[in-house]
């Protein structure tokens, strides 16, 4: 996986920890030793706004920004958004999305609906998704604020990286009163796309 530029994409609404796991994302894959780029965009993300995170890697990364039609992994936070990234991944990517659904605030105010079926409509498009019930997992941590770091344990599986790598960038980069939790749900992520696979 060296030789080529691998995309990743995290989308989200604000909020739910997107930054920080692209943050790790991005320490882990460069302490493997590739280069590795990452732009982020937010839009009102502190008020539930959408907010995405694009990381390249490969032997060498010219630009920071995934091309249309050229994601290979798209790891969704929330199901909407990862629905509205879906133009960015090429036909058989991988997709790995938390079962939650947060209203935007157009639909909160009754100006629109949310899309029906759109966990089907994401399946039908990229049938490599798993689908991973975060919040669940993070229930069984205790803090539903490790969610972002489930989810990225079910992606872990999907890149060439070291576990060890994993624990011990999260080492670094979590707070110590919240590190054994955040590793708890990352493991807990870990397993449930290793059972389903």
């Amino acid at each position: 996986m060296k030789d080529k530029v691998t995309n990743v994409l995290i989308s989200g609404v604000g909020g739910q920890g997107i930054l920080l796991a692209s943050e790790v994302l991005s320490e882990v894959l460069m302490l493997a030793g590739y280069d590795v780029k990452k732009n982020e965009i937010h839009g009102m993300a502190q008020r539930g706004g959408s907010v995405v995170s694009h990381i390249r890697f490969g032997t060498k990364v010219y630009s920071s920004i995934i091309p249309e039609g050229e994601g290979d992994i798209l790891l969704g936070f929330e199901l909407l958004e990862t629905y509205r990234y879906l133009p960015l991944l090429r036909k058989g990517a991988k997709i790995i999305v938390n079962d939650l659904k947060i209203l935007p605030p157009p639909v909160t105010l009754g100006k629109e609906t949310y899309p029906d079926n759109v966990q089907a409509k994401i399946q039908q498009a990229f049938p490599d998704t798993l689908l991973v019930k975060g919040a669940d997992l993070a229930k069984q941590v205790g803090n539903p604020r490790t969610v972002n770091m489930a989810l990225l344990g079910a992606m872990s599986g999907a890149l060439p990286i070291d576990n060890q790598l994993w624990t011990d960038t999260l080492r670094c980069m979590v707070p110590e009163r919240f590190l054994e939790a955040n590793l708890e749900a990352f493991t807990l992520g870990s397993r449930a796309a290793l059972a389903c696979s």
